[in-house]
């Protein structure tokens, strides 16, 4: 069936920030533990929700610990493609792309020594949904699935394809059924998987501890002997500490530190373009923002090139359309047409628009979060300032964000600044960001669009022919780009920071997977 509704998830719509800092953890780093065994610690951005149930989880920290733990059916390589992993190869398709029979690798076992079966698959896909996590969206296009024997599935749709099944919903994570329902409360704090590493030691909001699973059922064998996971919010808190060399690597590196980084002895950068969407969205409900020549001209108010280049340009680079461009590659769309679509800095345009469209007072009000889309909001306000106008920047906590920007009154904004992070389809920045269903969910600027805008958004993600989801899709980006609901700003980098000592570390594209300490294309070491 299709996917009515989609909620707003920790791991798609992209918070500045976490409430809760965790303690750095003092000790030997990349030496070992005490008893000789090689430690790999890894600093986080952001702080864990400490879930690590992958049918519940959803937030990307935590995952970063998951995704070494569990085992998917697919797993996405280093360029956002997904890969057979307990799958033997591609799935047999059948009934017009409504139905997928998967054929399972025979000897995977969990670290409790039990197989992998097609019954463990299917509790994997199904309990999200009959379960009601905040997973539930990704799977309930899903009407049924059918154990034909230990290691085949089959995994049935419903009367409509689901465009964005082969690209990103057959990439489950597999979790053993027995021992999950047997005790899921112990389960999500001490979880069983089938992956490279195993849980060793927990410690809420302090630390994760991951061992090497030596009975890993894979060819891969882990260099590494274990891995401390360590939460660190502060910016300068793990600046200070990959330079002092108090842990082994860091994510995210701020762009005012891109640069002392690159110069310091002894660290070395990594960083990946992201599948991120931020963006500034108008409110297209209510106010002189529902005009598109009001858009326009603020658009036409500032340069968002020379913002990014002086504010982002060492983690982030520009985007031209809804779809990232690390999406696009896969995709191909005509993204510098799109860039020539966009209104250029022009203040005088800007200036004679909102002179013929908006109130002698306007003054918008702009809602953000904290960090660089405060600086963003910033900036528009000076530029419009300039022109004789000007802005309210309001930076919100991100919960009060989230629940004033859904409403679509004039009073509470006529801006807001957000971000969005997906997947390798279109259709996770289209339907939830645009299609009409989602207002008030995951948007706030409530769109119409043209007739069909929101009609061909939905019928690509019930087909299952790419070509034909490309020729909806392509109109749809066009107009956005050209009647602006939102105003494309930036995709954001994946970034790490390690000690030279550290080998293979590479930045993936989907931050869940950083970092990646084995896979076919690398096998962490610290020498």
């Amino acid at each position: 069936m299709p996917q009515d509704m989609v909620d707003v998830t920790r791991r798609r719509l992209l918070a500045s920030g976490a409430a809760v800092s965790a303690a750095a953890i003092a000790g030997c780093i990349g030496g070992g533990d005490g008893d000789g065994a090689e430690q790999f610690h890894f600093t986080q951005e952001q702080s864990r929700e400490e879930q690590f149930d992958p049918v519940i989880s959803n937030d990307a920290y935590s995952f970063q610990v998951i995704q070494l733990v569990f085992d998917g059916l697919y797993e996405y390589n280093d360029g956002l493609e997904l890969q057979p992993k307990l799958a033997t190869g591609e799935p047999t398709v059948e009934r017009d792309g409504t139905r997928y029979i998967f054929e399972l690798v025979e000897g995977a076992t969990f670290h409790n020594g039990d197989e992998v079966t097609a019954a463990d698959v299917a509790h994997s896909f199904t309990a999200p949904v009959e379960e009601e996590t905040e997973n539930a969206a990704e799977y309930d296009m899903i009407e049924n699935t059918e154990v034909i024997d230990d290691y085949q599935l089959q995994v049935d749709l419903g009367d409509e394809p689901y465009g964005p099944f082969e690209l990103a919903t057959m990439g489950v994570t597999v979790v053993p059924e027995s021992v999950r329902t047997d005790d899921p409360e112990a389960f999500n704090r001490d979880p069983v998987g089938s992956g490279p590493f195993e849980f060793a030691d927990f410690q809420d909001n302090e630390y994760v501890e991951l061992e090497r699973n030596d009975d890993y059922w894979d060819d891969l064998e882990p260099n590494l002997e274990q891995v401390r996971f360590v939460a660190h919010d502060d910016d300068a808190g793990r600046i200070s500490d990959i330079r002092s060399g108090d842990t082994d690597a860091i994510a995210g590196i701020p762009n005012d530190d891109w640069d002392v980084l690159e110069d310091e002895e002894g660290v070395e950068l990594y960083s990946a373009e992201s599948p991120s969407f931020m963006y500034m969205a108008f409110n297209c409900n209510e106010g002189p923002t529902a005009n598109p020549e009001v858009r326009r001209a603020i658009a036409h108010s500032f340069s968002m090139q020379d913002f990014i280049e002086s504010n982002a340009g060492n983690v982030a680079s520009p985007m031209y359309s809804p779809v990232p461009p690390v999406v696009n590659d896969v995709w191909g769309f005509p993204e510098d047409e799109y860039q020539e679509l966009l209104p250029e800095y022009d203040p005088d345009e800007a200036q004679s628009l909102l002179e013929e469209h908006a109130p002698d007072d306007f003054e918008p009000t702009i809602i953000t979060p904290e960090g660089i889309r405060t600086q963003l909001a910033e900036r528009i306000a000076t530029r419009l300032d300039e022109i004789g106008y000007g802005a309210d920047v309001q930076t919100l906590d991100f919960a009060t964000l989230v629940d004033t920007y859904t409403s679509g009154n004039e009073d509470d904004y006529q801006m807001y600044m957000l971000g969005w992070t997906g997947g390798p389809d279109p259709d996770f920045y289209l339907y939830p960001l645009f299609h009409e269903s989602q207002a008030g969910v995951n948007q706030g600027h409530y769109y119409e669009g043209s007739d069909g805008f929101h009609d061909d958004i939905a019928e690509a993600r019930n087909s299952a022919d790419q070509d034909a989801r490309y020729d909806l899709y392509e109109p749809v980006i066009r107009e956005i780009v050209e009647e602006l609901p939102v105003l494309p700003a930036f995709t954001q980098d994946n970034t790490m920071a390690a000690r030279d000592y550290v080998q293979g570390l590479q930045a993936h594209p989907e931050v869940t997977r950083n970092p990646t300490l084995v896979a076919e294309y690398t096998n962490v070491s610290m020498e």
